[in-house]
């Protein structure tokens, strides 16, 4: 499957660094493993995994080669932010 979400678009996910590794989730959407680490900071969960196979594909926008890495971090720590508001 491919992502369709305006995510993909979004500058926010510009500053993430480029990773183009075959191991390390490429080609899946940085925006959907954003928003899957801030689901997980929201709950502030205590167990975190990030499963490559179940992210969509995405070549499209300022996800294209981005670190899915990063991007699950960067969300997770945003979720837990936000979970203090």
């Amino acid at each position: 499957m491919t992502c369709q979400q305006p995510h993909r678009y979004s500058p926010n996910f510009s500053s993430l660094p480029d990773d183009q590794s075959k191991f390390n989730g490429r080609h899946k959407c940085a925006g959907c493993s954003y928003d899957e680490g801030y689901r997980l900071g929201l709950a502030k969960s205590s167990t975190l995994n990030l499963d490559y196979a179940g992210l969509p594909d995405s070549q499209a926008g300022k996800v294209r080669h981005k670190s899915v890495q990063a991007a699950f971090a960067k969300g997770y720590m945003d979720g837990v932010l936000a979970s203090y508001e």
